[in-house]
């Protein structure tokens, strides 16, 4: 009975240790090429794609620690708040003074953190931008 297990055993380590002997090695060569070429194709992507200076602002902001671009994270993502209201001076300018000032109860009951330090003119561009990107 001990025999039996213990070449049943030898037997199961010699099965495993005899998979393709080149796959590992092989595997990480073809997925690092597959990741420069990823990189290159991303690269030449978004080169002729520019952010927009409301994009800038938003991305240089702590915008992103509550908000996503297409999903909702802790408040809204910025494709609902386009969704929700048109891209008009009155709504650009209520948008800004919420960013500015903060807000509580549009999108539910976590309030919208104000942002005293950030200029009318800088919170226009970021809600602009933020209207542009109607699906």
């Amino acid at each position: 009975m001990k025999k039996t297990l213990l070449i049943l055993g030898c037997v199961s380590l010699a099965i495993a240790s005899c998979g393709n002997p080149g796959s590992s090695s092989e595997s990480s060569t073809t997925s690092a090429s597959t990741s420069a070429s990823s990189d290159t194709e991303a690269s030449a992507k978004a080169a002729p794609t520019e952010m927009l200076p409301g994009e800038k602002l938003v991305a240089k902001a702590d915008c992103v620690g509550c908000h996503n671009k297409t999903q909702k994270v802790i408040g809204p993502a910025y494709v609902d708040i386009a969704a929700k209201y048109p891209s008009s001076e009155e709504n650009i300018d209520k948008l800004s003074d919420v960013v500015i000032k903060g807000s509580k109860g549009t999108w539910g009951d976590l309030p919208m953190t104000p942002h005293p330090n950030l200029s009318k003119d800088d919170a226009k561009q970021m809600v602009t931008w933020i209207l542009s990107l109607k699906k």
